[in-house]
């Protein structure tokens, strides 16, 4: 039997310090620049804010990447647009800078972490620093077995959260997170059904390298049959993550969850970090106010999850490649966030603005409430 119990995180989280964010809300009413003219920056400044504890807000100086890696045994039923496991080649494009979100994080001068939970090659195939933390050679086929045993589930859980302990350690201060798996969405995908308690076909998308319609029949039944599976453990978030997850999975979910723990703020990228982020919830009630949710990837069962946890996706544009490449986009619109919140000068004291001055209640009218963490 476990020793992990995932429902004791949600007495070690606490949310972001809502006196602190309601300084943060008087702070920008003091503003040269009118309440409201910054639209969603306003929101996103305060909501970090108060996530550091600091106004005015810091900048955020040492952000990193952090994609954990997978093969999933369901990819084997033709559900993927990539070969069955073949993860190990984005993760080698990742590390050898030709990948979308290789080329942003250059860019950007922002490091890269690949962590190999679960992929399916030799591990001679790739750096010690990135096999090193592997708890199986691939998950199992959820339409007909367990992605994971219970002890590889813990495991993989453990090792989500030493990974936010070592990041938050080292001073890493936003975490962009993503995955790199194939035949990930179908685990993802049949995790937000059963959460959600809904029907494969509401959620069955067609991937980050896109399937046709005769492998979308295919992922629609396994994600049907993986809810047959899934519905006796629902009680169970480590069960449930044992029996339709994976060891990518599982091991995100004790990231996001540490994350929190830390108070280290998270962006999440495609449907793989949502599901994730929506078993996590169920254990922590308080852990979304941490997250944002970075793009919306057209992914069916990202939306859902992400309307049940409340994330506004902060970036709409048609970004399918996964692998953190659209949270890392929306990374430079929460720095901008910060600048603008941290350097605009105050109005001199007695002055007022071109759109007049405004109530504290009005000003606040379209901000999200103190430590809500995300726009309801």
């Amino acid at each position: 039997m476990s020793s992990l119990n995932l429902d004791d995180f949600s007495d070690l989280i606490e949310r972001p310090d809502s006196r602190v964010r309601r300084d943060a809300e008087e702070r920008r009413e003091r503003l040269a620049v009118p309440p409201g003219a910054l639209g969603r920056l306003d929101e996103l400044g305060e909501w970090l804010s108060a996530a550091q504890g600091a106004v005015p807000v810091r900048a955020v100086e040492s952000p990193r990447v952090v994609l954990f890696a997978g093969d999933h045994g369901v990819a084997e039923l033709g559900v993927s647009g990539r070969a069955v496991g073949s993860a190990h080649e984005l993760v080698r494009s990742v590390l050898d800078g030709a990948s979308p979100v290789a080329v942003l994080a250059r860019r950007m001068g922002v490091p890269v972490r690949v962590v190999d939970a679960g992929l399916d090659c030799d591990p001679d195939l790739l750096p010690e620093e990135v096999v090193r933390h592997r708890v199986r050679r691939g998950s199992g086929r959820i339409d007909v077995e367990d992605a994971l045993t219970p002890e590889e589930a813990e495991r993989a859980v453990r090792l989500g959260v030493a990974i936010a302990d070592e990041e938050a350690d080292a001073g890493t201060d936003l975490v962009v997170l993503g995955d790199l798996s194939v035949g990930g969405t179908t685990p993802a995908s049949a995790l937000v059904a059963a959460l959600c308690g809904t029907d494969a076909s509401v959620v069955t998308g067609r991937g980050g390298a896109g399937i046709d319609d005769l492998a979308w029949m295919r992922k629609c039944a396994a994600i049907r049959d993986s809810l047959r599976r899934a519905r006796p453990v629902l009680g169970d978030q480590l069960a449930l993550l044992t029996a339709v997850g994976g060891a990518d999975l599982a091991a995100t979910t004790g990231f996001l969850l540490q994350a929190a723990v830390r108070r280290m703020p998270v962006i999440l990228d495609g449907v793989v970090s949502a599901a994730c982020a929506l078993v996590a919830q169920r254990a922590a009630f308080r852990a979304p106010d941490w997250w944002l949710a970075g793009q919306v990837s057209g992914e069916p069962a990202q939306a859902k999850a992400l309307d049940r946890m409340a994330l506004e996706p902060l970036l709409e544009h048609g970004v399918t490649v996964g692998e953190g490449t659209g949270a890392l986009l929306a990374l430079p619109l929460v720095q901008a966030a910060a600048a603008l919140a941290a350097e605009l000068p105050e109005r001199p004291a007695g002055g007022g603005s071109d759109a007049g001055e405004a109530s504290p209640a009005e000003a606040g009218s379209g901000s999200v409430a103190a430590g809500d963490g995300e726009s309801r």
